[in-house]
């Protein structure tokens, strides 16, 4: 009986302990500037927009290169 009394009490206990491991962490975490946030948000965006220009574009390469293929044989 004691070893599930001693488990329901370390449960508690367990969880308080990583909460208040959070919080410290958190507390030791150098947030970024407003200004920081917002220039590294837009480099983020520009930088999807290239990546999904360039797979637009082999894609459409592929298609194109697929369709004549088919229309060669056919």
């Amino acid at each position: 009986m004691s070893v599930a009394k001693d488990s329901k009490e370390q449960q508690p206990n367990a969880l308080v302990r990583t909460i208040r491991e959070t919080r410290s962490e958190l507390r030791k975490v150098i947030w970024p500037a407003r200004e920081e946030t917002t220039r590294l948000t837009v480099v983020v965006l520009v930088i999807s927009v290239i990546i999904g220009l360039i797979l637009f574009v082999g894609d459409s390469l592929f298609l194109f290169l697929y369709t004549t293929l088919i229309n060669l044989i056919s």
